[in-house]
């Protein structure tokens, strides 16, 4: 019995691993340690869910609980499905408009699956899930890149800020409203009171890279001191 404990405790050890490496090497906040502990966790709870309470085996060969008569050896382990939630959605931040994470948060639940899989000894569903889950992470990130970001074009409403000299400012506007035609609003702000001013635009870009693009376009312009672009919040 203990070795079965520790074989499959160290399954789901190694399987989590092998998810979190993919997210460490990727840079996200849920790596290697975060995987692998709710792997081994997935696996111990399923673990007590089948083996951690009295029971008795009749002539059947059905497991029966002692007190109730009833056994329900997913009693524990259903809650992993529900506990998981707390701990992916701690994966998942959002920065003005956009929101990161849900990847992470989407491995972390499977990492779970995992486990139980691993504690109900059902190793082949786990060793298969966990290779077919690292073939969609790799696979279809390289996908995404070089054929998804080709034909798809993101529309994103975009505030760009710039700094310039106040004598520049009126040949800077008349410039951005010729050449950015796709601008839905620009003001000058004179916030310091100096010789330098401010001038801030919002304008909708449609295009792979739309932060990118931009800036390569704006810092051609010649006046201009510093330039600031991010995404507008809606």
């Amino acid at each position: 019995m203990i070795l079965d404990y520790f074989i499959s405790l160290s399954v789901a050890i190694a399987l989590g691993f092998a998810l979190g490496l993919e997210r460490e090497l990727t840079n996200k906040n849920a790596g290697l340690r975060t995987h692998i502990f709710v792997c081994l966790g997935s696996c111990i709870f399923t673990l007590l869910s089948i083996h951690g309470f009295p029971t008795f085996a009749t002539g059947d060969n059905v497991i029966i609980d002692q007190a109730t008569g009833v056994r329900d050896t997913a009693r524990i382990a259903a809650q992993i499905v529900t506990g998981i939630g707390f701990i992916g959605a701690g994966a998942v931040m959002r920065n003005g408009s956009s929101v990161h994470g849900i990847t992470t948060a989407a491995t972390l639940w499977l990492a779970a699956g995992i486990g139980m899989a691993c504690g109900a000894n059902e190793y082949g569903m786990a060793v298969i899930a966990t290779c077919l889950s690292l073939l969609v992470l790799i696979g279809v990130k390289e996908l995404e890149r070089n054929f998804i970001s080709k034909v798809k074009r993101v529309n994103k409403r975009l505030r760009l800020s710039m700094r310039c000299a106040k004598c520049d400012v009126n040949d800077i506007q008349n410039y951005i409203i010729n050449e950015f035609p796709y601008i839905n609003e620009i003001k000058y702000v004179d916030s310091d009171g100096g010789d330098s001013a401010k001038i801030v635009a919002f304008m909708n870009v449609k295009c792979n890279n739309p932060i990118q693009s931009l800036y390569k376009d704006v810092e051609k312009i010649k006046g201009i001191t510093s330039i600031s672009i991010r995404e507008a919040d809606e």
